[in-house]
């Protein structure tokens, strides 16, 4: 389905990369839409562009996703903007860059907070009303690195790996809901995630690294996206030739583990 007149689409991370170009996609597709972001001017930049491409009305709920005692009441909000949600997704997230030896455990947290505890509480808030409605969709962007140990990641490759975890089982056990799942997993993307990662002290990256640098664009990656959700697909792989190691993770994870060792992580 292209045509989501009259959806109501909540997507968090919409200040920038995939999340912004995603929310382009369902406004050119004339959806209602919530939008969820740290920086509120940003914010209502976006909403401008989306109205101006076509979509029905933008609510903005900027909001940090870290503060995850508040979560509940800023899914409340999403839902009340509209009196429904008809797809939820969850984007927004945060990367690092440190070994596991020399990484604050601070930073180990706020990665987990932002990129798995928050998709989780938003999730637990929204899917019975999900479910009271009639049904509805839940997306969620992962990682390649949430299928195999990634170098400098150890944060970043756990809660990845989590998010697989919860969302497959919500999946599991409420497609008699009619509730449907997708799971994105971008490789390399040209986004922000690299500039505004954390370092082993908490620290900005404040650097688009190169392997990133060379990867799709945001665009590109939000046209891939926006089909997977309409076709309701369960996983959609984002990237280009890097995701060669999905594959051989899943036939031949002896070799993955020798690749991983030898992948130039920044």
């Amino acid at each position: 389905m292209n045509d989501y007149t009259d959806k109501v689409i909540w997507i968090t991370g919409t200040s920038s990369g995939m999340g912004k170009e995603t929310a382009f996609r369902f406004a050119e597709a004339g959806a209602r839409l919530i939008l969820t972001a740290l920086e509120p001017d940003l914010l209502e930049q976006v909403r401008e562009e989306c109205l101006q491409r076509g979509a029905a009305t933008v609510v903005n709920l900027p909001f940090d996703l870290s503060q995850t005692d508040t979560l509940p009441q800023l899914a409340e909000d999403a839902w009340n903007a509209f009196g429904r949600i008809d797809v939820f997704y969850n984007n927004a997230g945060i990367s690092q860059r440190g070994t596991t030896v020399e990484t604050d455990l601070t930073v180990i947290r706020k990665v987990m907070d932002i990129d798995f505890y928050a998709p989780v509480i938003l999730t637990k808030a929204v899917l019975p009303k999900m479910i009271a409605q009639g049904g509805g969709q839940l997306a969620v962007t992962t990682s390649i690195a949430g299928l195999f140990g990634f170098p400098l990641r150890c944060a970043y490759s756990s809660a990845k790996h989590a998010l697989y975890g919860f969302f497959e089982t919500v999946a599991a056990e409420n497609w008699q809901h009619h509730i449907r799942v997708t799971i994105l997993t971008p490789g390399r993307v040209q986004t922000n995630i690299s500039v505004n990662a954390l370092e082993k002290d908490g620290q900005r990256h404040g650097k688009m690294d190169a392997g990133q640098a060379g990867g799709i664009t945001a665009e590109k990656a939000s046209q891939i996206i926006f089909k997977a959700i309409a076709k309701e697909k369960r996983e959609q792989l984002v990237g280009s030739g890097e995701l060669i190691m999905a594959h051989i993770k899943r036939f031949f994870p002896g070799l993955c583990a020798k690749l991983a060792r030898k992948i130039k992580p920044m």
